[in-house]
């Protein structure tokens, strides 16, 4: 055998960035443990687990018997993905911290540091998700500068690397992958793909790695932690006090401290109110959210989305999608949630129009729209316009019915009729 090959594995003190550096070690690799600290425990009144979860990592490297490190990305986390967030809800949008935290601070500042300063030949992480390639195929990629001009050079021979679905189905995490660089794809591995989460837990166990099996999955957004999040996000954005509006009869129903702390279809909590009502769509003109009875209301329901420019992880769109500016896939933006069959548009500003085969509740701006094509997940853009919501399109029916019937019951004097 040649040289020892060097991975550097993202390490988050729980079982699955564990296991991962654990199958690492075993295929031959020289490993190092890394720990991202993005959240500033000083910013806060306790409550996030950051320190806890290093320590985790550290005990889990000193049972492998691997090189640990502690990297901050604080400053290029409140940055590229707190900023961004904040600016997000100000616009009535509801973003995604975790899609975000993949693209700039895990996939590229992370990627950067393990390639450039410790020298890795690939990095990894705990990720239920596959490449197309395998390992020897990683370690041959180079690192290149992404060009400076604003096109590729169409010469350049490019195979580019696929995301596909990780084995466990349930797990699969490609959703939260969907914004990342073809360049950082290129070099990473991910030991988990042809895993079960079932199967992961067992190896730790075998391990020792009880400390880690002990812990919580860490769900939500991991620096809001157990708090309530309005709470939380009033602590960064001013109060802007507004109305909730009835959606059938424009009645005011009651107030609240701001659109941002509010997404769609969430139940609206107002007092006095005997039903329940759900939040359906925001006016951040006027600062009215609109609310309707019942969680399955019609305004909730769409079928149609527009995206910012989309990101492809192949860098250039389908090629179908690119002959015939149309294409077949199916298209998801919550996790885990069941693929929906839908036809893309491309736009010539490289956004996509996305016509769903039903309609799905509670479409919301800021969200991303994930595209797959059988195992593969394509890439995803940012929600940016919505379509008519059932309800609207409902309305518009029942006036063009009534207009109709107007006219057809309007009496037609005939002139060639003359009195006898």
């Amino acid at each position: 055998m040649g040289f020892i090959r060097h991975v550097v594995c993202a390490m988050s003190g729980g079982v699955d960035s564990s296991v991962a550096a654990l199958l690492l070690k075993r295929r031959g690799y020289s490993v190092t443990g890394v720990f991202m600290k993005n959240w500033d425990l000083q910013d806060e009144k306790g409550l996030c687990t950051a320190e806890k979860d290093c320590e985790d990592a550290f005990r889990v490297c000193q049972i492998l018997d691997i090189p640990f490190h502690q990297v901050s990305y604080v400053k290029e986390y409140w940055h590229e993905v707190f900023s961004n967030l904040l600016k997000e809800y100000e616009k009535g949008r509801t973003p995604n911290p975790d899609i975000l935290c993949n693209k700039h601070i895990k996939f590229n500042h992370f990627h950067k540091y393990a390639v450039d300063t410790l020298g890795a030949d690939a990095m990894a992480t705990g990720h239920y998700a596959r490449t197309s390639q395998e390992d020897e195929e990683v370690f041959q990629q180079t690192y290149t500068a992404p060009p400076t001009s604003l096109f590729r050079d169409r010469f350049e021979i490019r195979n580019p690397v696929k995301l596909c679905k990780g084995a466990d189905l349930v797990k699969d995490q490609t959703f939260f992958l969907s914004q990342i660089s073809q360049d950082a794809l290129r070099q990473t591995l991910f030991p988990l793909a042809g895993l079960t989460k079932g199967f992961v837990k067992k190896i730790a166990a075998e391990a020792g790695f009880h400390h880690v099996l002990k812990r919580k999955e860490s769900m939500g957004i991991c620096f809001i932690g157990e708090r309530n999040f309005e709470n939380f996000i009033l602590e960064y954005l001013e109060p802007k006090p507004g109305n909730f509006v009835s959606i059938d009869d424009g009645t005011v129903v009651g107030t609240h401290k701001g659109w941002f702390t509010l997404t769609l279809g969430q139940r609206a909590r107002i007092g006095g109110q005997k039903d329940a009502l759900f939040v359906v769509d925001k006016d951040i003109t006027t600062g009215d959210v609109f609310v309707a009875p019942t969680t399955n209301h019609p305004s909730l329901f769409r079928d149609t989305l527009r995206t910012d420019r989309f990101h492809w992880i192949a860098v250039d769109p389908p090629a179908e999608l690119a002959r015939t500016q149309m294409m077949e896939c199916h298209f998801r933006f919550i996790h885990q949630m069941p693929l929906v069959p839908c036809t893309v548009t491309l736009n010539m500003n490289g956004s996509v129009w996305i016509s769903l085969s039903q309609p799905l509740r509670a479409l919301t701006p800021g969200q991303f729209a994930v595209l797959y094509k059988g195992d593969e997940c394509l890439g995803s853009g940012k929600i940016v316009q919505l379509g008519p919501s059932e309800y609207t399109l409902q309305q518009g029916r029942e006036r063009l019915l009534a207009a109709t019937q107007i006219k057809q019951q309007k009496p037609v004097s005939d002139p060639g009729l003359t009195e006898a």
